[in-house]
């Protein structure tokens, strides 16, 4: 049995991984930690939990294999470094940090503490995702020349981070609230996005970006973005990230001098000159992709129980920040930012 405790029940994710838990016997959780009171009583009384206003009671009881953070993105850095200090594993929901510099303090304790770490990229487990870079490692696609990622949903047209003081745990306000998140729908929703991309084609030299408060229904809040980067490795890419589209079929295009590839309605369309048998008349088959892997929080319970499975590692999530400090930069000054890491 893996015992697990919560510091922080803010996160909109929070439901979800309540549920994954909930879904296997392998996993207790002890604590829910939050100094909202109500938000953390209603989280404690779902997984029968106790509830406690004090981390370090979480932090100071030996039977907590590890923790989740899902406390606001200004609270990381505080959380994440206490958690770090006990050497407990330690999940962060994405992005790591409010900025690069706080997300790369963390990735050092993180690593001086030795523990387990894991953030919320759930999108690398997708088989297409994964079979395309198992493509691009291989040459399969030649030198990759163009790259596009749109991570985008409806959340502020559909009032998704509305205040709803009356159900604090279902409060989603301050995702919207740039100095309680960091960031709003380009940073929020990109990041995802962005770390297929840069898992991919490696780091980003350059980057700027268009951003806009959208409807403005969170005010100075960003709703939608699209950002520009030059990869080191001489690809061009563009990510759209936001708040503001009824649907995103087209989710990913990767252009190679040998080969091309587009995910479009969930579907992964591949071409490639080295083998015959992707020509692009029909998508890939399921039986011609790799498995798809348990989502990143059950890929960090499953690495606390023993199995070998694959997580992120926090200096690749603390240069995530790194790159939409970047994007977010240029946007202000509207001109090209060298990506710092």
């Amino acid at each position: 049995m893996t015992t697990v405790a919560f510091i922080g029940a803010a996160h909109i994710h929070t439901p979800g991984f309540i549920r994954m838990i909930q879904s296997r016997p392998d996993v207790k959780v002890k604590y829910v930690q939050d100094h909202l009171a109500a938000r953390g009583q209603t989280r404690a009384k779902e997984l029968g939990a106790t509830y406690t206003a004090d981390a370090q009671q979480v932090l100071d009881d030996g039977s907590v294999d590890g923790v989740i953070v899902c406390s606001t993105t200004a609270e990381h850095l505080r959380d994440v470094g206490l958690v770090a200090a006990a050497k407990k594993h330690v999940f962060v929901e994405k992005p790591l940090g409010m900025n690069y510099p706080d997300a790369q303090r963390m990735a050092d304790e993180i690593d001086r503490a030795g523990v387990i770490f894991q953030t919320g990229y759930f999108m690398r487990s997708d088989a297409k995702h994964r079979f395309l870079k198992q493509q691009i490692e291989a040459g399969n696609l030649g030198k990759i020349t163009r790259i596009r990622g749109s991570n985008c949903h409806q959340g502020a047209l559909g009032g998704w981070f509305d205040s709803k003081p009356d159900k604090p745990h279902e409060d989603w306000r301050w995702m919207a609230d740039v100095k309680q998140s960091g960031c709003g729908a380009f940073g929020d929703l990109g990041t995802h996005i962005m770390d297929i991309m840069v898992w991919m084609l490696g780091p980003v030299q350059q980057a700027t970006a268009m951003i806009d408060t959208g409807t403005q229904r969170y005010n100075d809040t960003d709703e939608t973005g699209e950002g520009l980067m030059r990869f080191k490795n001489g690809a061009i890419g563009t990510l759209a990230a936001a708040w503001l589209d009824w649907s995103n079929p087209a989710t990913l295009l990767v252009s190679g001098t040998e080969g091309h590839a587009a995910i479009i309605n969930g579907q992964l369309h591949f071409t490639s000159k080295k083998d015959a048998k992707f020509d692009g008349t029909a998508p890939v088959r399921a039986s011609e992709l790799p498995a798809n892997l348990p989502h990143a929080f059950e890929l960090f319970l499953d690495k606390l129980a023993g199995k070998d499975v694959p997580l992120v590692a926090a200096k690749e999530a603390a240069y995530r920040n790194a790159v939409f400090d970047a994007m977010y930069e240029g946007a202000r000054q509207g001109k090209w930012v060298t990506v710092a890491g």
